[in-house]
């Protein structure tokens, strides 16, 4: 079995042992789609094979802290891809372009470099889909799991001005994505 190979299997291992398995948005499948969506973005972004190795690393341990955490994920995440990711290869500047790149999913998001922007960009890609309102609804059941309270007037409310304030870094995404993004973001706004 190959490196990468090895290191989903584990993740998605990690993740299915953990609480975040049972997750209706933030489980493996999520994880899964991030690590396409990544490649795709690089691939149109022309990212070297170099940089696409700790993209799609990035990618996958990126939500590996709700294992342990749902608040800070991110830095967990940093925790355990620090203490995984050597034994596949990858030395301590890369580690920190890794850790650069989860942290650079975390809201509000903040990317640096192009890679934290693919990454930043891949996390939220589905907003630029038409899968936006199934993930949505996914994830406001995640949400509904730790605040019974939250209800979809609130929901709207909180997607709209996230969608308000949120954008896409990469050429990509701006290109391909906003489109479908502002239309999801009207669609919510006549729901009112």
């Amino acid at each position: 079995m190959d490196t990468e190979k090895s290191m989903q299997s584990l993740v998605e291992e990690l993740i299915g042992n953990s609480v975040a398995a049972s997750y209706p948005y933030h489980n493996f499948n999520h994880t899964r789609y991030v690590l396409e969506k990544a490649v795709e973005i690089a691939t149109h972004e022309n990212c070297s094979a170099a940089d696409l190795r700790l993209l799609k690393a990035a990618a996958l341990w990126h939500d590996t802290g709700y294992i342990n955490v749902y608040q800070g994920h991110e830095a967990e995440s940093c925790l355990l891809a620090r203490k995984f990711l050597p034994g596949f290869g990858f030395n301590e500047e890369e580690l920190a372009a890794v850790c650069g790149m989860i942290m650079a999913t975390q809201i509000p998001q903040t990317p640096r470099n192009l890679l934290e922007q693919i990454l930043a960009d891949a996390d939220l890609e589905y907003l630029g889909t038409d899968e936006a309102e199934t993930q949505a609804g996914q994830l406001l059941e995640e949400l509904r799991r730790l605040n019974p309270q939250l209800d979809e007037t609130a929901w709207n409310r909180l997607q709209i001005s996230f969608l308000e304030s949120h954008r896409f870094f990469t050429r990509y995404c701006r290109e391909y994505r906003e489109p479908a993004r502002q239309d999801y973001l009207h669609r919510l706004k006549m729901k009112g």
